[in-house]
């Protein structure tokens, strides 16, 4: 397979697919769009994409077609429900960019290989911005040819990480990668709202713990970014993480493995989303525990 000016297929194209479809143009391919939101794709379009009427317009046109959806129903539904991309007479290889955990990515894998259609898995790690630039972590699981046969176009978006041939894997790697994320902004933000309440200035907290051995994400990126800053506008949406931490939770509690402060981490996300709402940005966890101490994080 050429990777030269190909004509690609992309279903969802918003926060996230939005950015990773337009590195593809850059890159000198040609695409067709389908997602439910019209306006998501006017940029797309703009630039020269061909607009679909459905997932199976898109899987009718293009060999290779992307994915990027918020959840795991959702997938199942565009890729084997009415107007599907199983439908779709000229896909041969759906590369899935969503997180949608290692059960789903296993039912849909299977059905699609009935349909002589190959499944990768492939959700990503790095946000919006990572989108934009072309950094992310490519987490990557399915078939090795068919996963060599379109590494070029995964390394548009990133650094590609191969987990193996099974189905699901790579769900599994980024599940694991999300929870550590979230628990890192819970466990943070209780720290130095602690250290606020104390009398401590937060930024100095912030600086002290990322010289030590405190450091992580949340105190290296988010807490900078959008929590001193007051904007809570990280970039990933509450609804989302809380969905990533209650897939990881319950996959992992369906293979044996507990998962003691996991749980902890999916109440957490509970709470702020339901007192912040699914589309408020996941470093509102901040806030929750900053009405519960009574103090507020200013930088």
């Amino acid at each position: 397979m050429s990777m030269d000016s190909q004509h690609l297929g992309f279903v969802g194209v918003g926060r996230m697919g939005g950015p990773m479809a337009s590195r593809l143009i850059d890159a000198g391919h040609t695409l067709t769009v389908f997602d439910t939101n019209g306006p998501a794709m006017e940029p797309l379009l703009a630039r020269g994409a061909r607009r679909a009427s459905s997932p199976a317009e898109v899987a009718a046109a293009a060999a290779v077609v992307f994915i990027s959806l918020p959840t795991p129903d959702v997938v199942r539904s565009v890729v084997l429900g009415p107007g599907g991309i199983a439908e779709g007479g000229a896909v041969r290889t759906v590369i899935d960019l969503s997180t949608t955990g290692p059960s789903t990515a296993t039912a849909v894998a299977a059905a699609l290989s009935e349909r002589g259609i190959a499944w990768i898995d492939s959700p990503v790690s790095g946000g919006i911005a990572g989108a934009t630039a072309g950094t992310l972590a490519v987490i990557v699981s399915g078939p090795k040819d068919s996963y060599e046969a379109v590494e070029p176009l995964l390394r548009i978006f990133g650094r590609p990480f191969y987990t193996g041939e099974k189905a699901g894997l790579a769900q599994v790697a980024k599940l694991a990668n999300n929870l550590l994320a979230a628990a890192a902004l819970v466990v943070s933000s209780e720290a130095v709202v602690m250290g606020v309440k104390a009398g401590i200035d937060p930024k100095v907290l912030i600086d002290i713990i990322n010289a030590g051995s405190g450091r992580n994400s949340a105190t290296q990126d988010k807490f900078p970014r959008a929590i001193l800053t007051r904007t809570f506008d990280f970039g990933f949406a509450t609804g989302l993480s809380y969905k990533d931490v209650r897939l990881c939770v319950d996959e992992a509690e369906a293979m044996g493995v507990p998962m003691v402060a996991g749980s902890a981490v999916r109440q957490m996300l509970a709470v702020t989303n339901a007192t912040f709402g699914a589309d408020s940005d996941f470093t509102h966890i901040a806030k929750v525990v900053e009405a519960w101490a009574g103090v507020e994080i200013r930088g």
